[in-house]
């Protein structure tokens, strides 16, 4: 049994080395201030080495006393009565105390809070934007897939004021992207670990939202999820919305250490592999060099194509209700002006993950791949309706190289498959129509590279480039007694009003690939205990091909410059 005396020595000594692995000193988790404008603390550093310094003399000793605690509480569970439950209360309220004075002390600019054995971080920054576009989106600083560019004929925005779309620009100053986030971090005993994390933005909208992509209902939750972390057998469970395991991590499987490209845009580029959605995800890690992940994430299927007239059945459920047809299904706790495909089975993901150790972790490499499942009840008479299933889903590879560590750095991803393409930024279909009305999944590839400089200890420079293709599914011929065009890039489809802004003609314009080129920097303006300010700058090329049909193959394309002021409080 350890001493009254020996134990508070041995918490405090504790307390101390735990506030310097968990980030009270760890360089990982707050890099070094950069201090353009403000000198650094002398004193105060020389006093964090020297505590550090005193902890790091008594890691062994420490070890040894964390196992005797541990006989404790097995003592405890036991019922052998060499300890009571109101002595272990007593001792475990006291160190959380003691590492609550330890870390206030030992870091008085910690901007984490700590309280009871919880800790309390805080994030987020506050923005003002603006973004050009030579073609008019009708969007903030998100570019809505960039799938939507319009064709330069009065059909090719879709009706109405498509007259002028293809020929207008747009500009806007926009704050929405300010974002705010949290972190609470807890352990339930020195081999679990809890965290829970949230991050909001205000780009949602309620008219538009939708499961698609981002899931970006309204108000906008980017990331909501807990984690339940056992460390001594390096698994943990996430529940709640993240972004999908397919994205790209810089460090092993893990939260809060995905790669997006460090666009402005907020929907990034053509060929960046990503959702944020509902999930639920286990991850093991084996020795820190190689991950395996699985989960399960919310369903939604995007539709494209023309559909076979002659059917009764039921695709997608809408707000207007049932109607006694065949179309609509009344929505609950969802905008009336929405749409949701029919799903019954959620997408499927697993992944690997490699960091192989003798490049020091300047090498992490990933793949993984996702299956899917495509729901609709179609038949041609009202008696003859019943479900259908299709399957689809697709492989990929991503990555992230530090060619040269702290100086230049190359990632990349890329997948092939058939329905994923709500998985692109460019958010191409997943489906289209058969001949009986059925589902037809869509081949699509999409990859992405990107080069980033690291051109001083403030500015970074960055070279982005990404597509996303799709392959037709068509059918021409005689259907319910009725010659009829359907599918996704059929050649009988008229495109003749995609090309001139005074055509009376149609625009179909099933589009057929997205390319994007785009380079930007961030500048670090200022930093210190205060905060930060930087400044972003960013110019994209997108071209966007539809598939050849009567009147030809229309293209497209938007220039796009945006600005980004952003002040990180924490």
């Amino acid at each position: 049994m350890l001493h009254t005396k020996s134990m508070r020595a041995v918490l405090l000594a504790g307390s101390a080395l735990i506030a310097i692995s968990t980030g009270a000193f760890a360089q990982n988790d707050d890099p070094p201030k950069k201090h353009r404008h403000h000198a650094a603390a002398t004193t105060e550093n020389d006093r964090l080495d020297l505590l550090e310094r005193q902890v790091k003399e008594q890691a062994e000793a420490m070890g040894a006393q964390a196992r005797e605690i541990q006989d404790l509480k097995a003592q405890l569970n036991q019922g052998s009565g060499q300890v009571s439950a109101s002595q272990f209360e007593a001792l475990q309220s006291q160190v959380y105390e003691t590492e609550a004075t330890v870390k206030a002390a030992a870091a008085p600019h910690d901007k984490k809070l700590h309280m009871k054995g919880v800790t309390f971080s805080f994030g987020g920054f506050l923005a003002a934007e603006s973004v050009w576009r030579s073609g008019n989106l009708g969007s903030d600083i998100g570019s809505p897939g960039f799938s939507k560019i319009p064709f330069f004929g009065p059909g090719g925005g879709g009706t109405g004021n498509a007259v002028s779309v293809g020929h207008t620009s747009e500009f806007r100053l926009s704050a929405r992207q300010t974002r705010v986030s949290g972190l609470v971090e807890g352990d339930f005993d020195p081999y679990t670990h809890f965290a829970a994390y949230g991050e909001f933005d205000f780009l949602g909208a309620a008219a538009s939202a939708n499961s698609n992509e981002s899931n970006s209902y309204t108000p906008r939750i980017r990331n909501v999820y807990g984690t339940v972390d056992w460390s001594d057998i390096g698994l943990k469970f996430l529940f709640g919305q993240n972004w999908s395991l397919a994205t790209l991590d810089g460090k092993g499987i893990s939260e809060r250490s995905e790669l997006p490209p460090p666009t402005i845009d907020s929907q990034y580029l053509p060929g960046f592999i990503w959702t944020r959605q509902p999930q639920l995800r286990l991850v093991e890690n084996f020795n820190d060099e190689v991950w395996l992940g699985f989960s399960i994430e919310n369903p939604q299927t995007t539709i494209g194509g023309t559909a076979p007239t002659g059917f009764s059945g039921l695709t997608v459920s809408t707000g207007s209700g049932f109607n006694g047809t065949t179309t609509n299904v009344a929505l609950a706790e969802f905008n009336p002006g929405i749409t949701l495909s029919l799903n019954h089975v959620p997408d499927v993901i697993g992944k690997v993950a490699w960091e192989p150790s003798y490049f020091d972790g300047n090498v992490h490499l990933e793949a993984f791949g996702i299956y899917r499942d495509f729901y609709d009840r179609v038949g041609a008479t009202l008696n003859s309706v019943q479900n259908f299933n299709k399957s689809g889903g697709g492989g990929g590879v991503s990555g992230l190289i530090k060619v040269f560590p702290g100086l230049f750095d190359v990632q990349f991803d890329g997948i092939y498959g058939t329905g994923i393409g709500r998985y692109g930024s460019g958010q191409l279909s997943d489906v289209t129509y058969s001949a009986n009305g059925t589902f037809q999944p869509l081949n699509e590839n999409m990859e992405m590279v990107g080069l980033t400089l690291h051109a001083t200890h403030d500015l970074d420079v960055y070279v982005f480039a990404g597509r996303e293709d799709e392959t037709k599914a068509y059918f021409n011929g005689i259907i319910n007694g009725v010659t009829q065009h359907i599918g996704y890039g059929n050649p009988l489809f008229v495109n003749t009003g995609c090309f001139s802004w005074n055509s009376a003609a149609t625009c179909t314009g099933n589009v057929q690939n997205v390319q994007q080129v785009t380079f930007g920097l961030w500048d670090t303006a200022y930093d210190s205990d205060f905060g930060k300010f930087k400044i972003g700058l960013q110019y994209s090329y997108t071209h966007l091909k539809a598939f050849d049909g009567v009147g030809g193959a229309p293209d497209t394309h938007d220039n796009m410059v945006f600005s980004s002021f952003r002040y990180y409080p924490f």
